[in-house]
């Protein structure tokens, strides 16, 4: 066990026990550390739902989407029975990825030999072999993954067993609900990948106290510092919202369910351990987190949009502003991670809780989820 290991032990252990008003900043080895790391893709990216896109980047029969979640390749299907599946992508023959891209198909077939699978991942053909004792067409099928579909959302977990998603989320729907986001169109998707750890990023976009100072001429415009407050924290997600100046235009007031407050209100939520959602009542924004070792994260990101109100011109302006957000964003976040090796590198105080309150609110998930399996590791 190394030092900071053991260093990440005590924040951890602390944070759980810490008020919002006394948490302080978790210490450089939360974001170094390489055992945190290999424990976080083991405890939390292999066995809680992660957010893989949106039904409509699979929205007819026959559509596939390739996406690696804890470097485990899937293909989510859109079946012919309507229902939509996390599949192995990796073909039972000689183990070559079988979607490389997001397109349709009636089969998924390898490009290596043409072993080729039904859509709910049984094989359906194996050009020149014969049946034998040892293969059975039968017997032989991609692996399936729980798969559920949460607001327009799909959501994958690579455990078996795992318990279902939408029960976890019911606080959280509740909250989000006259929003709609389910009714929200997708009108841009992308992906990067960013040289800080997965955890800064989620702090980052997790917090309101940057808005202002680290966004002056973008989001502070929109939704300022001082329009900032906490959320309390379920047990599966936890967030901020943070408010809209009342003489700031707007496209859309959004769906007819929403109260005044709550269009002028913007909510930002985590469902933990990645997944993202800043959720507005004309536009809202998503990213999909994946690390990829503790300096390397993988985001896929995408922007929903309300009604029919909008014009090109108008979708062009948001996604504008996301990018411009987004590299205000990346321009702090890969610097800090120089900031953590430095031997001078101290944790302050945290903000008030309207402010960093989702900070500890993620120390406290990462105790809950990792102590036990730390402990056995020390």
């Amino acid at each position: 066990m190394t030092d900071g290991f053991a260093t990440v032990r005590t924040a951890l252990r602390r944070a759980l026990a810490s008020s919002h008003h006394e948490a302080r900043a978790m210490p450089a080895a939360f974001y170094t550390d390489p055992d945190l790391a290999a424990l976080e893709v083991e405890h939390l990216f292999k066995k809680e739902w992660h957010c893989v896109g949106r039904v409509e980047e699979i929205t007819e029969p026959g559509q596939v989407m390739p996406y690696r979640l804890a470097n485990e390749p899937l293909a989510i299907v859109h079946g012919r029975d309507g229902t939509i599946r996390a599949l192995s992508n990796v073909c039972r023959h000689r183990g070559t990825l079988i979607v490389r891209d997001k397109g349709r198909s009636q089969r998924l077939v390898c490009p290596y030999h043409h072993w080729s699978y039904e859509l709910d991942g049984r094989l359906a053909a194996a050009p020149r072999i014969q049946e034998r004792d040892d293969f059975r067409f039968a017997d032989c099928r991609l692996p399936e993954f729980p798969c559920e579909v949460w607001m327009g959302f799909v959501y994958v977990n690579l455990d078996s067993a795992a318990r279902p998603l939408a029960p976890r989320l019911a606080d959280l729907e509740a909250l989000v609900a006259p929003y709609h986001m389910e009714e929200m169109w997708l009108g841009w998707l992308g992906e990067e990948v960013w040289e800080t750890n997965w955890k800064a990023m989620v702090e980052n976009y997790m917090e309101g106290y940057h808005l202002t100072p680290l966004h002056r001429n973008t989001l502070n415009n929109l939704n300022p510092t001082s329009l900032a407050r906490h959320i309390p924290a379920g047990e599966h997600w936890f967030g901020y919202e943070v408010g809209f100046p009342e003489d700031l235009p707007r496209v859309t007031a959004g769906h007819p369910d929403l109260t005044k407050q709550q269009s002028d209100t913007c909510i930002m939520a985590m469902v933990q351990p990645g997944s993202g959602i800043g959720l507005a009542a004309d536009y809202s924004s998503f990213l999909c987190l994946q690390p990829e070792g503790t300096d390397r994260v993988r985001y896929k990101g995408g922007i929903l949009f309300w009604g029919d109100a909008w014009t090109q011109g108008a979708v062009d302006r948001a996604v504008e502003l996301f990018h411009k957000t987004m590299a205000e964003d990346r321009s702090v976040l890969e610097p800090m991670m120089q900031g953590y090796r430095s031997a001078h590198h101290e944790s302050g105080p945290l903000a008030p809780p309207s402010l960093e309150g989702p900070i500890l609110d993620l120390a406290r998930y990462v105790g809950r989820r990792l102590l036990p399996a730390m402990d056995e590791t020390a």
